[in-house]
């Protein structure tokens, strides 16, 4: 049976009068791997650190398993400055005589090609994250737990990570906005919604179909309550004679209601994103010709030609150090390149994202940093009080005086926002904007930039808010040249490999046609004339195949309808509480089906292709 590694029982936090958890129940098994979401201040890190004992409970029970070893991964991991790599991931291993420790740690190294004698002080964020993260794996850890694991990361290290999270022997328990990451990694979701923790079997993708449903059931559920309720409350106001006669059992279950309503607690209002719109730019935003720069004798942008139209919604894609913000700062004229031409549009006015969140006062308040000196903000043809609009934000009046300094890493990435939208533009540079953002706030985003009559520069490293944003990418390739693709991450994807691909088979059929050159005259003259190679003969649609491809869709239908048996049987709570072996063996076989699925759904169009090229 697999082992139960912490259980929470009945438990209470709160800061001030938030109830961050309210009576919440969890348990976490030998095996899992949990994505912990929920709304910015929600409570994630709290959590997080009522796992691994940094922080007590007001209330409740933590079980743990004996011996439990956790390992924690911070947002922005604290390391030694003045050590090096090496002696920064081994840590002190004399202490529990883990002599094998440094091995392991010397092959996450290389496997990372990082430098053993490389001292932490100076390496970028993205290096810093990946030294914390092979640190807390070299611990050989029974649960790791990981907060906000993709940022600083470029997609090279998202990839390393998701690859090494999926064949680890540790339970995870994980926060992260990246919703590629949490489908990618994770067989349970875990949502922090108004103090409470609600289960999920499966990943991201299937745990908002199932989110859906039961949203519109809790819906339901409150209209009944209401309408009771709202009926029990006029019963109660009746005449005198009604009330002199009135069943007191009644009146008390009317103010069990009342206490009832009074204690269910609404889900917070989602981020009401507006943005002010400035004059209409030129058609052309900017055009580089044949620009070259770089530093310190490296080249980071070769002979770039572009020209960057109204409208267009770009994203920069590359690995951290590549160059990407240096290629915004040429395109919005910030700084000259060594060599080319760089011609900027007219009427250009440019609202700028930037991902350290430099344009923050920290001994402003919230509300003067949007609106110094004034109580109104212009959002395009409207005019709104700065508490109205700041709670469109999810700011309440108390919050709106606080200073910046106290703000949480999410609530900084929504004041940045906040700003960001209420000063008019024709173009958008979002440089990292994903990071700290909830997942509601993210998809609210992708539709407000979806909309936005401006052109767009994005720089992001999450590969679903590409994917649904931008329209075009330029993408870093080796030795400084970047190409254009058109479409979002994925199509990116597919094109450099098709390009790849076809380079390849040049290149194959150039060695093949030089390998002929260098055979004999006579040797090519003893072939037979008119008979064709065999491998030129049209491939014929056999009877076998016809068959199979007639059966497939009888297949998929069958194991659609046993994978939708299996999600009933999860969506119970219930089934994952109480026989967790079950619920993890039916996922598993859930997982298992989608991959027999998908090589159907591959097969089904390979024989279609086949069948038809043949006809």
């Amino acid at each position: 049976m697999t082992a139960t590694l912490i259980t929470l029982a009945n438990l209470q936090l709160a800061y001030g009068h938030h109830a961050l958890l309210d009576h919440a129940e969890l348990t976490i098994h030998q095996g899992e791997r949990i994505g912990l979401i929920g709304r910015n201040g929600a409570g994630k890190s709290s959590l997080l650190k009522l796992l691994d004992g940094r922080t007590q409970p007001d209330d409740g029970e933590i079980q743990r398993l004996g011996g439990l070893r956790i390992a924690t991964v911070e947002q922005e991991p604290e390391l030694g400055e003045h050590k090096t790599v090496l002696d920064e991931i081994c840590g002190e291993f004399e202490r529990d005589e883990d002599w094998a420790r440094p091995a392991r740690a010397k092959a996450l190294i290389s496997e990372l090609g990082l430098q053993e004698s490389a001292f932490i002080d100076g390496l970028s964020g993205g290096t810093r994250k990946r030294i914390a993260l092979a640190r807390a794996m070299t611990l050989e850890p029974d649960l790791l737990l990981l907060d906000e694991p993709t940022n600083h990361l470029d997609f090279e290290g998202i990839t390393w990570l998701e690859q090494r999270l999926k064949r680890a022997a540790f339970s995870i328990v994980l926060i992260t906005h990246d919703r590629r990451f949490l489908d990618t990694v994770t067989t349970r979701i875990v949502e922090l919604d108004r103090g409470k923790l609600i289960s999920f079997p499966g990943n991201f993708t299937q745990w908002q179909e199932r989110k859906a449903e039961w949203l519109e059931a809790e819906m339901q559920q409150n209209a009944k309550f209401d309408k009771l309720l709202a009926q029990e409350e006029v019963w109660i106001r009746k005449g005198i004679e009604a009330r002199r006669t009135r069943n007191e059992g009644r009146v008390r279950r009317l103010e069990q209601l009342r206490r009832e309503r009074a204690a269910r607690r609404e889900r917070t209002g989602n981020v009401n994103l507006a943005i002010s719109e400035g004059q209409r730019s030129g058609k052309i935003v900017a055009e580089l010709e044949h620009v070259t720069h770089g530093y310190h004798g490296r080249t980071l942008i070769n002979n770039l030609s572009t020209v960057i139209l109204r409208k267009d919604r770009i994203g920069i894609i590359g690995p951290n150090g590549a160059g990407k913000t240096t290629l915004l700062r040429i395109l919005l004229g910030e700084l000259e390149p060594d060599q080319g031409s760089v011609k900027s549009g007219t009427n250009l006015s440019i609202a700028y994202f930037d991902q350290m969140r430099g344009q923050l006062d920290e001994t402003a308040t919230v509300a003067d940093t949007i609106s110094p000196g004034s109580e109104w903000v212009e959002i395009g043809d409207q005019r709104k009080h700065i508490m109205s609009y700041l709670e469109d934000f999810l700011f309440p009046p108390a919050r709106a005086r606080s200073p910046v300094s106290s703000l949480s890493g999410g609530e900084r990435a929504r004041l940045v926002l906040a700003r960001l939208f209420a000063t008019p533009s024709n173009v958008l540079v979002l440089d990292e904007p994903t990071n700290d953002l909830d997942i509601e706030t993210l998809e609210l985003l992708e539709e407000l930039l979806q909309d936005y009559p401006g052109t767009v520069l994005l720089v992001s490293h999450d590969r679903v808010f590409l994917n649904n944003v931008v329209t075009q990418t330029i993408v870093s390739e080796p030795e400084g040249h970047w190409q254009e693709y058109a479409g979002g991450y994925d199509d990116w994807l597919v094109q450099s490999n098709v390009s790849s691909s076809k380079n390849s088979s040049q290149s194959a059929v150039k060695s093949q046609t030089q390998a002929a050159d260098d055979v004999s005259p006579h040797a090519r003259e003893d072939k037979t004339p008119g008979k064709k190679p065999a491998a030129n003969r049209a491939s014929r649609f056999t009877a076998w195949e016809e068959k199979e491809l007639e059966g497939i869709p009888e297949k998929i239908a069958k194991l659609e309808a046993r994978q939708a048996e299996l999600g009933n049987t999860l969506s119970d709570p219930k089934t994952y509480e109480n026989t967790p072996d079950i619920a993890i063996g039916i996922n598993n076989e859930i997982t298992e089906i989608d991959d027999q699925l998908n090589r159907l759904f591959e097969r089904w169009e390979e024989l279609e292709s086949k069948k038809t090229g043949t006809q």
